[in-house]
């Protein structure tokens, strides 16, 4: 059965029915906590627990860490996108860990982005190291990853696209909350991770929801393939991908034939000018709610809810 952990400034947390209990430990970094393993399932059994809402938490993933997402990885993203989800390879970028923050703290737009965009993630954690050319199969998958977070892969598309910049574009701090909850998940429960929904909604109004079986690249693959050349260490954090209903979305096939005759600066300097008139990109006072669950709740990684504020 899944053990949903929580971070506060300054404890770690079991959640249950009760409330939440404390967990005996000196473990300061995520890391540290998943080695620690026989404080968290005595925190289990505790009856002295504290409400829920007296506390306030902060990300599960501790900073420094890596950082590894995945890039278009779900067929309805990819479609949308203007891509054949038989052809999208299996690719990844870095993030800052600088840009982890709380699952309730406020997004900060940098003044000068002009087009911020949500996408809805799973975050796998690395539960033990990983050298470059560990051999992953889908049965031991549970040997390594230690469990699943919620995160916002925030990305300014002005920053990324003219300068295919995704570092930058996606390591501002802030820009990816990550939590409340991080689910220690056994063997069993992994095997339904295609089950997990991913939704988001901006303000109430639904932008993404779709089941991780819409992944092209599922974890196993994922990580067999990162780590041919990627040692991982416990505490780290891969993202997987995100669906469908991003602002961003590619431009009809005929303006797309247009815009490829254009000089490139100018090119997009059109499409960034066509894209910030869609009101979907993020706004001063928007508040984003992200949620994974499988429908029937028996794993549920929480919800964020993260407000969008624009730094002057």
């Amino acid at each position: 059965m899944s053990i949903s952990v929580m971070r506060t400034g300054g404890a770690w947390w079991v959640v249950t029915a009760a409330g939440a209990a404390q967990i005996e430990t000196k473990a300061q970094t995520t890391g540290e906590l998943l080695a620690d393993r026989d404080a968290i399932e005595a925190a289990v059994g505790r009856t002295d627990t504290v409400p829920l809402d007296r506390l306030t938490p902060v990300s599960p993933v501790t900073a420094p860490c890596r950082v590894v997402a995945q890039m278009t990885n779900f067929a309805s993203h990819a479609k949308d996108s203007g891509l054949d989800p038989r052809r999208v390879p299996l690719t990844f970028f870095r993030k800052s860990s600088g840009s982890i923050s709380g699952p309730s703290q406020d997004v900060l737009r940098p003044a000068h982005v002009r087009l911020l965009d949500y996408e809805v993630e799973i975050g796998l954690v690395i539960g033990r190291r990983m050298p470059v050319g560990t051999q992953v199969a889908p049965e031991s998958l549970a040997d390594y990853v230690a469990g699943l977070v919620i995160a916002n892969d925030v990305s300014a598309r002005d920053i990324q696209l003219p300068k295919t910049q995704f570092y930058e574009s996606k390591s501002y701090p802030t820009f990816t909350p990550v939590g409340p909850i991080l689910a220690l998940l056994t063997a069993d429960e992994l095997k339904r991770f295609t089950d997990l929904r991913l939704k988001l909604m901006v303000n109430g109004s639904v932008r993404q929801d779709m089941l991780a079986a819409d992944m092209l690249y599922q974890p196993a693959a994922a990580l067999r393939a990162l780590v041919r050349f990627q040692r991982l260490d416990p505490g780290d954090l891969l993202l997987t991908g995100t669906p469908v209903g991003t602002a961003l979305n590619a431009p009809p096939k005929p303006v797309e034939l247009i815009g490829s005759l254009l000089p490139t600066a100018l090119k997009w300097k059109v499409f960034l000018k066509g894209q910030e008139r869609n009101p979907k990109y993020l706004r001063d006072g928007d508040l984003i709610q992200a949620r994974v669950a499988t429908d029937d709740g028996a794993i549920d990684l929480g919800e964020q809810r993260t407000a969008v504020r624009w730094e002057r």
